[in-house]
């Protein structure tokens, strides 16, 4: 069976769906741990698996369309917050760095959809390229927020447990939904 063509209803539902998703994974308090003022959450992983199960573009769009409503003053980042503040602050490259994220992890999820149904190993490739999207982005913005590379650099490396393991985490979700949706998502096709 074909995959479905993309109607422009279709994306714009999903973009919402994916954004309301990011907005509840900020439901889950962000845990503040040392001096660098960014917390770690759940809520990161949300642009890396919509990236991983919708494809590039609407997970896009999703993330951008989040941002904006935090932007605008909604209070969906985890612990509550929003305005621009957070855009500003510490963790503002790494929300900034969730649009490279989804842009990344899409792609390749994309790439390995074009050879069938993308199996896990693509899918943890995918996330895990996602999250070092954001991290390209997050550090540097870091280290010119508190003035020091290694203050940025030694600060991010609390992240790095708890966010591979919500890499391994999303690419099993993306993997038992390419398996349970074949053809639905990326653009794959039913075997």
């Amino acid at each position: 069976m074909p995959a479905r063509a993309s109607s422009p209803a279709t994306d714009l539902a999903t973009t919402v769906v994916f954004a309301a998703f990011i907005a509840v994974l900020g439901l889950f308090p962000g845990v503040y741990v040392g001096a660098t003022g960014v917390p770690i959450v759940v809520q990161n992983m949300g642009p890396f698996l919509a990236g991983v199960l919708v494809g590039a573009k609407r997970a896009v769009f999703a993330v951008v369309l989040f941002l904006a409503l935090v932007a605008i003053g909604l209070p969906l980042l985890s612990g509550g917050r929003g305005g621009l503040a957070p855009f500003v602050g510490p963790s503002g490259g790494f929300l900034l760095g969730w649009i490279l994220s989804a842009l990344v992890s899409g792609l390749i999820a994309q790439a390995g959809a074009r050879r069938g149904r993308p199996g896990f190993p693509v899918l943890l490739l995918a996330a895990f390229a996602g999250l070092v999207a954001d991290y390209v982005i997050g550090v540097p913005w870091l280290a010119v927020y508190t003035g020091s590379w290694s203050t940025a650099l030694t600060g991010s490396l609390v992240f790095v447990p708890g966010d591979l393991v919500k890499v391994v985490v999303a690419a099993l979700i993306a993997s038992v939904v390419h398996r349970a949706l074949p053809g639905r998502l990326v653009g794959t096709r039913a075997r």
